[in-house]
């Protein structure tokens, strides 16, 4: 996968980290993304989706109801999320790469309630495999990859850069998968234990 440390250090810029990747490359790594995530919770199960994790950060300043803001996400929220997120980029770049012109977002989210079972959580990610993959056959063999916007903050964005943020954002949610599956496992094994304990 891509390693975006030198990117967020600033050691190097996003603009140099895809500098040379091909459609192909874009496909391979969206493949390898998911599959990453679905190893990391191959083990997981359903009470593991459910289940509160201990997060002193939380903070979503998007959510849409302010009572939820400072609530740690579980696992089916953040699987909900960062699939949404890698689908509006890969939404987008299709788009910049046929040359339609920047409209602004074109996001659709599963409402993170409604993903309660590991078999929702494989099933999504697949889904988004799907679209995400699907999305790049729309590419034509001539991207305009010339087709790009500036975001507020001056950054440019053309096709390629449009998709590889989408994988750059599942990057982020990694250590929060892995953390929350950590933290899912240890409460399992402790209620278990307690369980062995009390039945002698």
């Amino acid at each position: 996968m891509l390693d975006f440390t030198a990117v967020r250090s600033r050691e190097i810029t996003m603009d140099d980290l895809i500098v040379g990747l091909t459609v192909d490359d874009l496909r391979r790594l969206t493949d390898e993304m998911v599959d990453t995530m679905l190893e990391m919770i191959a083990q997981s199960t359903d009470e593991d989706v459910t289940f509160t994790p201990q997060d002193a950060n939380a903070d979503d300043a998007y959510a849409l109801d302010e009572d939820e803001r400072g609530l740690a996400w579980t696992l089916g929220h953040v699987i909900a999320h960062t699939t949404a997120s890698a689908e509006e980029s890969a939404a987008l770049a299709a788009e910049l790469a046929r040359g339609v012109e920047y409209h602004g977002r074109s996001r659709a989210e599963v409402p993170w309630r409604q993903v309660t079972t590991v078999a929702q959580c494989r099933a999504r990610l697949q889904e988004s495999r799907r679209m995400r993959l699907a999305s790049l056959e729309m590419w034509p063999d001539a991207p305009h990859l010339d087709n790009v916007y500036v975001t507020a903050r001056g950054s440019v964005i053309g096709p390629v850069k449009r998709f590889v943020l989408g994988l750059s954002h599942d990057d982020v949610h990694l250590e929060q998968i892995a953390e929350i599956v950590r933290q899912a496992k240890a409460a399992r094994e402790g209620e278990q234990l307690i369980g062995e304990l009390v039945n002698g």
